[in-house]
């Protein structure tokens, strides 16, 4: 009986002095997400009144009363610049239905809502990269547009020489 008793004191001791860790990998923020917040799993963008669920990779927005979400924005946000826009990260919700507080959300955070300076995660890609991406020959390679490149037929370039430094 003694035996049982301390083995059960040593175990409730063990315990005691046990740190709990949890490890909460919600998934790879996107680019334009704000810098600082990897362990958030939502965000609102107040400017187009709709989620981001950061684990899904899907945007979650009203229509007509019944919540969707999908890969991508609505086709009527379409032309909305992500790494532009603010983005109000929750931290205070758990669950699957971030919705479930929109008419809070819309009321704190109204269009334009703009609170301390964001930084995004990473650089906003410029145009020549999507338009290299978007649009791909058959062999899979970019097609590239190299009209804006100098052909040699500048001033500058009929002008310089480097065979004649002395």
């Amino acid at each position: 009986m003694k035996k049982i008793g301390f083995a059960l004191i040593l175990l409730m001791s063990v315990f005691a002095h046990a740190q709990v860790s949890i490890n909460v990998n919600i998934g790879t923020p996107p680019n334009w997400g704000p810098q600082g917040y990897d362990n958030s799993r939502y965000y609102y963008l107040p400017d187009i009144d709709t989620y981001y669920d950061v684990s899904q990779k899907q945007f979650i927005y009203d229509n007509n009363g019944r919540w969707i979400r999908q890969n991508s924005l609505p086709a009527q946000y379409r032309q909305y610049d992500l790494y532009g826009g603010y983005k109000v990260v929750l931290n205070d919700y758990r669950g699957d239905a971030p919705y479930s507080y929109h008419k809070k959300h819309r009321a704190e955070y109204p269009k334009g809502y703009h609170g301390k300076p964001q930084k995004n995660r990473g650089n906003k890609p410029d145009k020549a990269y999507k338009q290299n991406n978007k649009y791909k020959n058959n062999n899979g390679n970019s097609k590239k547009d190299n009209s804006h490149k100098s052909n040699g037929n500048s001033k500058k370039d009929q002008n310089h020489s480097h065979g004649d430094h002395r």
